[in-house]
């Protein structure tokens, strides 16, 4: 079982932490004129993508393993509690629309459960337990990354998962805020982004959830384009499920291919509206849809390797 620290224990670690640190500099800050706080907030942000910068090596490593496993078949799992697991759901939950990926396959977990998106569920991020069992009703397996979400990096549910994971075999990260965290020491791949004493003392949604805001979208964008998921910068796996969509599906064809409406219309209706399956068809001259589909089967849905003729590229 967790053993719960005391209030005493608890207030001195977090006198460790550089993210509950106190700025005594901005003591009288609700006495400045609103502008000049936004000002202020707006220079802390800018801080944010030098912090981001110094771990992008290490981060890069973790993405390429990542991808490594997601391409056998592998999930990318993110856990958190509290602001770290509501970034977690967000950028799980934007996958499907923006890559056409399973529901399933990109998931986010917080503790508590769905009920905490909107409402604190008190004390499930202490529990060590609760992330292992969260992992578990999945089915966790070798192929998945579980990625460990906390800005202090001591959270019992991020390290509970990232522990559990390990044990399992599978691909762990651990994303805090603070140096030296023990989610990072507990992941195969610590990543701390060190982004300082908040403008609001200890309130984690600012710079650190910003950080943490910008490192999930690495972690998810460079895995789908690793994974063959973009045709150079364009979303080719777009999921068109709304007028929006379906507009913007037309113009991703266009782009790609530079053909008139008309062929663009008809390719995509015999695909299906598959964005990817329409470009193949277009630019490989192939009228046939199925045959475009199973050239971009043979490529493992690559299309640059699929119009290429060429076995699609290796996963580090």
């Amino acid at each position: 079982m967790s053993t719960t620290p005391t209030y005493s224990e608890l207030r001195a670690q977090l006198a460790t932490l550089t993210t509950e640190a106190f700025r005594p500099e901005l003591a009288d800050i609700d006495r400045l004129p609103t502008l000049d706080i936004a000002r202020i907030m707006n220079g802390e942000d800018r801080t944010v993508p030098a912090a981001v910068a110094g771990q992008l090596p290490a981060l890069a490593t973790a993405i390429d393993a990542t991808a490594a496993r997601m391409a056998r078949g592998g999930r990318l799992l993110y856990l958190g509690a509290g602001t770290a697991g509501r970034l977690g759901v967000l950028d799980a939950s934007e996958c499907p629309p923006t890559f056409n990926t399973d529901p399933a396959q990109v998931v986010g977990l917080i503790a508590g459960g769905p009920g905490a998106m909107v409402q604190a569920v008190e004390g499930a991020e202490d529990s060590k337990e609760l992330a292992a069992a969260d992992l578990d009703a999945l089915k966790l397996t070798a192929d998945d990354t579980v990625v460990g979400i906390s800005a202090s990096g001591r959270t019992p549910y991020a390290i509970g998962a990232v522990e559990h994971a390990r044990a399992q075999g599978a691909l762990t990260i651990g994303l805090s805020c603070n140096a030296d965290s023990p989610l990072a020491a507990a992941a195969e791949h610590g990543i701390e982004i060190v982004t300082g004493p908040e403008l609001i003392t200890g309130s984690t949604r600012l710079k650190a959830g910003t950080a943490q805001k910008l490192v999930l979208n690495m972690i998810s964008t460079i895995t789908m384009i690793r994974l063959g998921k973009t045709y150079g910068n364009l979303m080719v796996d777009v999921r068109a499920s709304n007028d929006k969509l379906q507009a913007r599906s037309r113009r991703i064809v266009a782009l790609a291919t530079g053909a008139p409406d008309e062929r663009i219309e008809s390719a995509l209706a015999a695909a299906d509206g598959e964005v990817k399956t329409a470009v193949l068809m277009i630019l490989a001259g192939v009228d046939d849809a199925a045959e475009a589909e199973r050239r971009l089967a043979g490529a493992r849905g690559h299309l640059r390797a699929a119009l290429d003729g060429d076995t699609p590229p290796d996963q580090p």
